[in-house]
């Protein structure tokens, strides 16, 4: 595994946890010599991530939409600095550059990333892991909700169990390695509803 996405707050958390928890993640990356590839931010958790990384020796790669370019909350100082014209763009770059994806505490931007890799993944158009590092139980909620709505049969078991968790940066790249993708479909053995009629 080269290369690693992480999504995560542009905002720092109330709690001193959540920045630790960037901190280390970026430490524990460069350790391995793995690429931390991320939202380009110098904000928040986003900025502490990157810097953490390049401190310990590591490549750090930003990829961010040029309006938030304007808005100076770019890092400069980055191993590379990708600059698109649109955050669908955003989001399929980092994709192409990442063998897998990492959710550290944050908020919508950050469940939009995890939750649109994770639906491709569901749906087959990568084997790439996805995970939450769950740190002091933040993502419990979220996880809590997942297995509703397999019991409501949306969700299969084993598609909700693709989104690895863990609560230590080395506990979930380790539980990467032996990563391996469900091949079944996201639909019931009867296939998905057909609503167009044929003429």
């Amino acid at each position: 595994m080269k290369s690693i996405c992480i999504f995560l707050g542009a905002n720092p958390g109330n709690d001193p946890k959540y920045a630790a928890a960037a901190r280390n993640m970026g430490r524990e990356l460069a350790s391995r010599k793995i690429r931390t590839v991320y939202g380009g931010s110098n904000m928040g958790l986003m900025g502490i991530l990157a810097e953490s990384a390049l401190e310990a020796g590591g490549e750090v790669v930003g990829v961010i939409p040029e309006s938030l370019v304007k808005k100076e909350v770019a890092h400069f100082g980055l191993t590379e600095l990708h600059v698109t014209d649109s955050m669908h763009e955003r989001k399929a770059l980092m994709a192409e550059l990442s063998d897998g994806f990492i959710a550290l505490p944050g908020g919508i931007g950050t469940m939009d990333e995890i939750f649109e890799i994770f639906t491709w993944a569901q749906l087959g158009f990568h084997s790439k892991p996805c995970g939450l590092l769950n740190i002091d139980g933040y993502y419990d909620r979220l996880m809590h909700f997942l297995n509703g709505v397999v019991e409501e049969g949306f969700l299969r078991e084993a598609h909700k169990d693709m989104l690895i968790s863990a609560d230590t940066p080395a506990g979930i790249i380790e539980a990467f390695h032996g990563y391996v993708a469900p091949t079944l479909s996201k639909w019931t053995e009867k296939g998905p509803e057909h609503s167009i009629k044929r003429q």
